[in-house]
């Protein structure tokens, strides 16, 4: 898979301790990497802990992407030839809490990785993960596109609008041509991906984990935005279009240095009723109420166009919302009543579809 680009490669990633980064640890460990990683520790129950990946890192620094001297120490240390940055403050309704909180992970954390990354001779590619929240969103019908105008509303989607336009900068500034047009050795872009689900997500004021938590404690969940849309995807389906970029950037393809969307197909772009009632026929200990909330924006529809990605890279999804929302609620179920996770098994199952559709 990949041709064999990660085998005996150097990886740093940073949210690693988190539900993303985890998931993505288990996928690189597969595909022969040797793995470092920054991050926050975990916090309790993690995926981290759960999947094993914790046993995966060669070193891992537990600490702020916001403490420079660490980060710039750890990456000097690490020597990586890759770095995937997912270290992020993750919530919306978080970043109402504490807008300056996210500002400084979000914005500032991507300026601190790419002014530490330009000081290693040797990186060669550099992923730099926000979300599909960049664009200022005018809920229109169709998928929003790399080239549409950046913006955000909420603390959270504007913090991540702001490291793109620093990503960029960065890139401009650091890592592309010289006054003598020579190509820079270090390739970086960003990648924005959907409303990634999947278990071993613990996260509070999430749709999956929010119900996981009603069913065990059979207590009703309350949701605020039924008639919101979401580009829902299974969590391998981001990372499979995240390694894809950062193996055209190793292959020096300077066309990929950019932006590019990851998300599901037109006809996957679900409304939460339609998850509630996908995920109750799934787990029938799965209850909720609705309890409309207006104190705080958020979108109503969102929806992204990924044909950059399936023409530049190949990316393209395998499994639609439907089998995403069974197969991360089977994950929550087998691990609540079983303690059994199912984390390596589902990414084997993924990674032969991977294979199938190649």
């Amino acid at each position: 898979m990949f041709d064999e680009a990660y085998r005996g490669k150097r990886v740093l990633l940073t949210g690693h301790t988190g539900f993303k980064g985890s998931w993505l640890a288990l996928w690189l460990s597969h595909l022969g990497a040797r793995l470092y990683g920054y991050s926050l520790p975990p916090q309790e129950p993690s995926h981290y802990a759960l999947s094993g990946a914790q046993k995966l890192f060669a070193k891992e620094w537990l600490a702020d992407i916001s403490d420079y001297a660490t980060l710039e120490s750890a990456l000097q240390e690490a020597k990586p030839e890759v770095v995937l940055h997912l270290a992020a403050q993750p919530l919306v309704r978080q970043s109402y809490k504490d807008p300056l909180e996210t500002f400084h992970t979000n914005a500032l954390g991507v300026a601190n990785v790419l002014n530490a990354c330009r000081k290693l001779e040797s990186l060669r590619a550099v992923v730099i993960v926000t979300t599909d929240k960049v664009y200022d969103n005018k809920e229109w019908l169709y998928g929003y596109r790399e080239c549409d105008a950046l913006g955000g509303y909420d603390p959270y989607s504007a913090s991540k609008a702001c490291a793109e336009i620093i990503a960029d900068s960065m890139r401009r500034s650091f890592f592309s041509l010289d006054d003598y047009g020579k190509k820079h050795s270090v390739l970086v872009a960003t990648a924005r991906a959907g409303n990634v689900i999947g278990g071993g997500d613990f996260s509070r004021d999430r749709l999956l984990p929010d119900l996981v938590r009603a069913a065990i404690s059979r207590e009703p969940a309350s949701i605020r935005y039924p008639s919101s849309t979401r580009p829902w995807q299974f969590v391998c389906e981001s990372l499979q279009g995240y390694l894809l970029l950062a193996q055209a950037l190793l292959a020096g393809r300077i066309e990929c240095a950019s932006s590019f969307n990851f998300g599901p197909s037109g006809g996957q772009i679900l409304r939460v009723s339609q998850v509630l009632e996908l995920a109750q026929q799934e787990w029938e200990q799965i209850a909720y109420t609705i309890e409309l909330d207006s104190s705080l924006h958020e979108s109503g529809l969102l929806a992204l166009d990924s044909s950059k990605a399936s023409s530049l890279l190949g990316f393209s999804p395998l499994w639609s919302a439907k089998e995403a929302i069974q197969k991360s609620v089977a994950w929550y179920r087998a691990w609540s009543e079983t303690s059994t996770i199912l984390s390596q098994e589902q990414l084997g199952e993924y990674m032969d579809k991977m294979k199938e559709c190649k």
